[in-house]
């Protein structure tokens, strides 16, 4: 089974439809910047007792398959009409 589709979940109602943990109202960006500043996973639980360690990996993988499929397209230079 797969753990994003398992524990996070995406509705137009819950935060703007920002993908979230299923439950809850805490977002994947949430998770994410929390981590960003320095917290531990620990600390995360802690502060958040709805959240299990299971929902703060889902959310790395959910973020980790986003990203890829985000593709650079090159631009080109239009050349001037005269």
């Amino acid at each position: 089974m797969n753990p994003t589709s398992s524990y996070i979940t995406i509705n137009p109602t819950v935060r703007f439809g920002k993908p979230c943990v299923k439950g809850t109202r805490i977002a994947v960006t949430d998770i994410l910047q929390w981590l960003a500043s320095g917290m531990t996973h620990q600390e995360i639980l802690d502060d958040y007792p709805l959240l299990q360690e299971e929902h703060i990996r889902a959310a790395l993988l959910f973020a980790a398959d986003r990203e890829s499929f985000i593709k650079i397209l090159p631009s080109y230079a239009t050349p001037a009409i005269a």
